[in-house]
């Protein structure tokens, strides 16, 4: 085999026709193949029960099995010659090929044998696929999670000294480079998933070049990707040569509309229902851009598909949605297989395009579709877009009815607009804030960011405003070097302006009660959003508990009802069910507000340790806020150093005008503030914009608060303010 990337691969077994300058290992017919699921319930994986040697032992056995029918198993010398021979391989590996799991313990097995200390980093872009992963090695390796395979996810982590291969997120792993620069403990880092192209993953790849350019020449560096986007990686490693691993595809027959979709529900409907009357029996995913139209269209189906199933005695469907703000229990539906003469149909975003596998799916309904947050770096605001998907993404979509047989794709719209869309999908940096990232680098001391060895330049504009951003936090002084507070803001695993927040509040005497808002802030989809004919009677249950959220807003509603569930359901003697049953009434995610107890404990020892002091945390301190408006007042004025320029003043006609542009924005209809219209102004942490501009996370703040701040703000936000 030969181990640069002049050879030519003949076709694989797929529906794409070009044909790939890269090394090959061939197909293994039928492997078993092991999938895993990144929006498995994190309960179960952060259980880690201790098992003895000898269950651990028999299972590693067991698992044995199925790891040898993996491609990527069965090539393993090949692997790891090519591995063993570059200091950089780039890896390309079907899905199912088996390189998550298996490539990091082939190099464990290989640094015993030649004796090497030094462990293994596996960065993931998201924590559950981590903690899955990790969990998984653990039991082929014959050990419990932390032992010799463990994992490090923000505000948790499971490492020890024994652990030799580490699962972690590229926000750790950019941790672990602000504290040593030089990664010494590694011997070899593998970066997976490279192909989302996240931020973090960007970041990664720039720093990785210049450790093996300079301090770290003995660093094995293995990128991991599951599309063919092997020449960019290898190009920008200078010319690294490329491997190919084929995994386990079967041929998945494409369809098209003759014309363009109107009503993309409507068309995504009736594609269900002509397969469910002319296909055999097997599981429909339709991929969706979005939620509302997810629910509509699971909606509609289940209305209609009883009385099909009576009338045409086909396949009953059952309906069930997918996507990121859906509760644990009702993804875990989609998983669950249905007895009977029944077909499930899964409505998904494009979460389900890699990161979940969904066993007994044979035809794909696609919408082309997708729904990206669009950072506007001169408004300061996110975009939410509904925008065409990439031809690298149709093809991930249609690939799900191959996992396990032949399978059919049905696309909703025609093969012209197929072949006009772009080839790959834009990367995240190249739409996002940045701010985080100039900080990460401000922190590893490089002086001239624009000219840094980026895998993919964001722009002058984005740094320029990232520097800017970071200039108004205090993170940075005239000069733009990095002051002691940006130092602090940087070893806080949290947003800039976030962390900020929590400096203030250390200075301000108040850091116990901003940590507990701060925590809820820090998990996604907390506060669910109630069905329409729900939604009045949740809130009303909000507002009768919520007695200074319902006049100051959304952060102080959140403070309210963390102190219920923490000091009076979850230390009291309410059992698990009735805190269950208590998250339900008001729409609360229960699972939500137990990762909320983990990252604000995370947090109190952080702080504990940039403040050196544990006096300025007291959990008595930081019960409920009570009446206190003296205290309330407090409290927002340490969101209001870090979010100022998110603050909007009220007009006489009850609208709101932000400050820095005097945009019209409007409270956004989840806001525990939307209905009241005498807010002097108002702050918000996050601002998006759909039909128009929506504040999120709502705060009520006085106009001498607000003039308090921007007294004490830098130059720019003045020259902002007055113009």
């Amino acid at each position: 085999m030969s181990t640069d990337n002049s050879g030519r691969v003949k076709k694989a077994k797929t529906n794409t026709k070009k044909v790939h300058p890269f090394n090959k290992i061939g197909r293994i017919n039928n492997p078993k193949i092991v999938n895993f699921s990144d929006k498995q319930d994190e309960s179960d994986s952060d259980s880690n029960h201790v098992e003895n040697h000898k269950t651990l032992r028999n299972k590693a056995r067991q698992l044995l099995k199925i790891r040898s029918a993996l491609p990527v198993f069965q090539n393993k010398d090949e692997i790891m010659g090519h591995i063993e021979r570059n200091q950089v391989t780039v890896l390309i590996g079907e899905t199912g090929s088996g390189k998550s799991t298996q490539i990091p313990q082939f190099v464990l097995e290989h640094l015993y044998k030649v004796n090497r200390k030094g462990s293994i980093a596996v960065t993931q872009p998201r924590r559950v696929a981590a903690i899955n992963l990790a969990t998984r090695v653990a039991s082929e390796n014959g050990c419990n999670v932390g032992d010799r395979v463990g994992y490090s996810v923000r505000f948790d982590n499971t490492t020890s000294a024994k652990t030799r291969i580490k699962y972690l997120t590229d926000g750790m792993l950019l941790r672990e480079l602000m504290m040593n620069n030089s990664l010494k403990e590694y011997d070899t880092i593998i970066i997976d998933e490279a192909h989302e192209r996240t931020v973090l993953t960007d970041l990664i790849l720039g720093f990785l070049k210049s450790l093996i350019n300079g301090p770290r020449k003995d660093l094995k560096i293995i990128v991991m990707s599951a599309t063919l986007q092997a020449k960019k990686f290898s190009d920008f490693f200078d010319n690294a040569p490329i491997l190919f691993v084929e995994g386990r595809k079967f041929n998945v027959s494409q369809y098209y509309l003759k014309e363009r979709s109107e009503d993309i529900v409507d068309s995504i409907i009736k594609c269900c229902v002509q397969i469910n009357q002319g296909e055999q029996l097997g599981d429909i995913l339709c991929f969706l851009p979005g939620q509302e139209e997810i629910d509509k269209a699971v909606t509609i189906l289940n209305k209609i598909s009883e009385a099909i199933h009576k009338e045409t005695k086909v396949p009953l469907m059952i309906a069930f949605p997918l996507y990121a703000a859906l509760s644990p229990a009702k993804q875990a539906l989609v998983f669950a297989p249905i007895k009977g003469f029944k077909r499930k149909v899964i409505f998904s975003t494009n979460v389900a395009e890699t990161s979940v596998t969904i066993s007994g799916i044979k035809f794909v309904v696609d919408s082309g579709l997708r729904k990206v947050k669009v950072w506007r770096h001169q408004l300061g605001l996110a975009t939410l877009l509904t925008v065409p998907i990439s031809q690298a993404s149709a093809l991930q979509r249609s690939g799900r009815a191959g996992r396990e047989s032949e399978g059919k794709c049905y696309r909703l719209y025609p093969e012209g607009d197929f072949m006009k869309l772009p080839q790959q999908t834009e990367p995240e940096i190249a739409r996002s804030d940045i701010t985080s990232s100039v900080l990460m680098l401000k922190r590893y001391n490089v002086n001239d960011i624009i000219n840094w060895t980026w895998f993919e330049n964001p722009g002058k504009e984005a740094i320029i405003m990232g520097l800017q951003t970071l200039y108004e936090l205090g993170a940075l002084d005239d000069f733009g070097k990095i002051t002691r507070r940006g130092e602090q803001m940087a070893l806080l695993p949290l947003q800039p302006h976030l962390s900020s927040v929590l400096i203030r509040a250390g200075e301000t005497g108040c850091l116990g009660k901003v940590i507990d808002i701060v925590s809820c802030l820090s998990v996604e989809n907390l506060l669910l959003n109630p069905q329409p004919e729900e939604r009045d009677e949740v809130n009303e249950r909000r507002l009768s508990l919520c007695t200074d959220g319902k006049r100051y807003g959304d952060l102080i509603m959140m403070k309210e009802l963390f102190d219920i569930y923490f000091y009076e359901l979850d230390n009291g003697t309410a059992s698990a069910s009735e805190r269950q049953d208590w998250c339900k009434e008001l729409c609360i995610s229960y699972r939500g507000f137990k990762n909320v107890v983990k990252v604000r404990e995370q947090l109190r020892m952080y702080c504990k340790k940039l403040f050196n002091s544990s006096d300025l945390i007291d959990d008595v301190d930081t019960r409920r806020v009570g009446g206190n408006n003296d205290e309330v007042a407090q409290i927002l004025k340490c969101f209001l150093s870090g979010f100022s320029k998110n603050s909007a003043i009220g007009m006489p006609d009850r609208s709101y005008r932000t400050v820095t542009t005097g945009e019209t924005i409007s409270v956004h209809p989840s806001s525990i503030l939307f209905l009241n219209k005498s807010c002097p102004a108002i702050m918000y942490t996050e601002f998006v914009f759909t039909t128009k501009g929506y504040a999120r996370n709502v705060s009520r703040i006085e106009l001498a608060w607000l003039q308090e701040t921007l007294h004490n703000s830098t130059p720019v936000v003045k020259q902002k303010i007055a113009k």
